[in-house]
C-alpha cells in the first residue's frame, strides 16, 4: 500500500537532492517542516522519463507538495539538455531587438512559452528567470545571460518572457536584484562591491526591477553584491533593500528567494544559520542552501521557524499551474510545435555558450 502524503504547509528553506534518485535520508530531509522546495540541477537529470520519475517522487512526499524549481535560462545555464529544446541566451533576443523589436519580443515570448511548458510537462513549477541585470560589459558571470545594456530593452524582453512562462504555466523569478551586471566579481566566489549611489542604479538597474514588479512579477532573486552607498549589508541581507526599497518604493509583494546562501557572497554574515537567520531578518521569504547537504542538516537542526506572515499564500502562487501535460501530447500540440520550431530557428552565435561556468547555484 502506498503511503499516504505527509500534511505539511511549506516551510521557507529551499535544498536539493544528489542524483537521479532520492535516497532515504533524502526523503527524511525533504519532510522536515522547514523545507518547503527542492531546486534541481544538470546533475539531477539522466532523461526526461527519470526527471519525470523524481519529481514524482518529491511530489508524493508532502502536501501541499514540495515547489521544484531549477535554473533554466537557456545559454550556458540550462540544466536539462538531452531531449529539451536548446534555449538561447538572453543577449541573442537583445540583438534580435536592435535589428526588430517587435519579432524580438514575439521570440522572447516563444521562448519563454517553450521553456515553461517543457518544465512544467516534467513536473517543475519554476525556473529562476527573467535575468534583469543590465549588460555594462564588465561582469563576465552575468555576461550574455543579460537581454541588453539599456534598462527599457531589458524590461520590454522581459516582459515579453514572463507572458510566454505564464502560457507554459510558470510565474517569473527576477534577478539578481537590484542589479548584478555592473560589478567584475563573480559572487560565487567573492563578495562583489557597487560603488555607485542609489540614484545612479535607480537611473538604471533598477528600472527592470520596478517595472516588472509593476507588471505582475511573482518572484525575486537579490544578489549578494554589496552596495555601500545604500547600505553596509549585501542586498539579500539588507532590509533597506528588501523591505524598504523593494516592498515599500516598487511596491513588490511577491516571493523573495535568497541566492544561494552557501556561495562565497553570503560568507561574510556567518554560519549557515546566522546566514538564514539574517536573511529571514532581511525580508527572504525563502533560503536556498545547495550542494552541500551536511549545511542544510545543520540549518534544519538549529534554525528557529522564522514564522513568516502570509508565507503558505505567497509560496503557492509559486506552484506550477494547469495540469501536468504528457510530454508527446505536449510536442503534438500546434502551439508548442511553432514556438520550438521558431526557437531552434534562433541563430546562435559560436560564443552563446562562451563565459565562465556558472555552477551548481543561482
Amino acid at each position: 500500500m502506498n503511503k499516504l502524503p505527509l500534511q505539511l504547509p511549506r516551510g521557507p528553506v529551499m535544498i536539493d537532492v544528489a542524483a537521479f534518485t532520492l535516497t532515504a535520508a533524502e526523503r527524511e530531509r525533504l519532510c522536515h517542516p522547514l523545507v518547503g522546495g527542492v531546486i534541481l540541477f544538470r546533475r539531477n537529470f539522466q532523461n526526461i522519463e527519470q526527471l519525470q520519475a523524481l519529481t514524482a517522487e518529491i511530489r508524493a512526499l508532502r502536501e501541499p507538495q514540495l515547489l521544484i524549481a531549477v535554473d533554466h535560462e537557456g545559454g550556458r545555464v540550462q540544466r536539462f539538455i538531452d531531449g529539451f529544446t536548446r534555449l538561447p541566451p538572453m543577449r541573442v533576443l537583445g540583438e534580435a531587438w536592435d535589428v526588430n523589436a517587435d519579432k524580438a519580443a514575439e521570440l522572447t515570448r516563444q521562448v519563454g512559452y517553450v521553456l515553461a511548458a517543457e518544465l512544467r510537462a516534467c513536473g517543475i513549477d519554476l525556473s529562476f528567470t527573467p535575468v534583469l541585470d543590465l549588460d555594462w560589459g564588465q561582469c563576465a558571470v552575468i555576461g550574455n545571460r543579460s537581454f541588453h545594456r539599456d534598462p527599457q530593452v531589458v524590461t520590454a524582453l522581459a516582459l515579453a518572457l514572463q507572458q510566454g512562462l505564464a502560457g507554459g504555466g510558470m510565474a517569473t523569478c527576477g534577478k539578481h536584484f537590484p542589479g548584478h551586471g555592473f560589478v567584475e566579481g563573480d559572487s560565487h566566489h567573492m563578495i562583489p562591491v557597487d560603488e555607485r549611489s542609489l540614484a545612479q542604479l535607480q537611473a538604471d538597474d533598477l528600472q527592470p526591477f520596478a517595472q516588472l514588479a509593476a507588471a505582475g512579477m511573482a518572484s525575486v532573486m537579490p544578489a549578494h553584491v554589496v552596495y555601500p552607498a545604500v547600505d553596509s549589508q549585501p542586498a539579500g541581507f539588507s532590509r533597506r533593500w528588501l523591505q524598504d526599497i523593494l516592498r515599500g518604493e516598487l511596491g513588490f509583494d511577491g516571493v523573495i528567494f535568497s541566492d544561494d546562501l552557501t556561495m562565497e557572497g553570503a560568507a561574510g554574515v556567518g554560519n549557515i544559520v546566522e546566514r538564514a537567520r539574517a536573511a529571514f531578518d532581511a525580508g527572504c521569504d525563502m533560503a536556498l542552501v545547495c550542494n552541500r547537504p551536511d549545511l542544510a542538516d545543520q540549518l534544519l537542526a538549529e534554525l528557529a521557524d522564522p514564522q513568516l506572515p502570509g508565507l503558505a499564500a505567497r509560496l503557492q502562487k509559486m506552484a506550477g499551474q494547469g495540469a501536468q501535460a504528457d510530454w508527446q501530447a505536449l510536442l503534438a500540440t500546434d502551439s508548442f510545435a511553432q514556438a520550438r520550431a521558431a526557437v531552434q530557428q534562433l541563430s546562435m552565435p559560436k560564443d552563446a555558450l562562451a563565459g565562465p561556468a556558472v555552477g551548481e547555484a543561482c
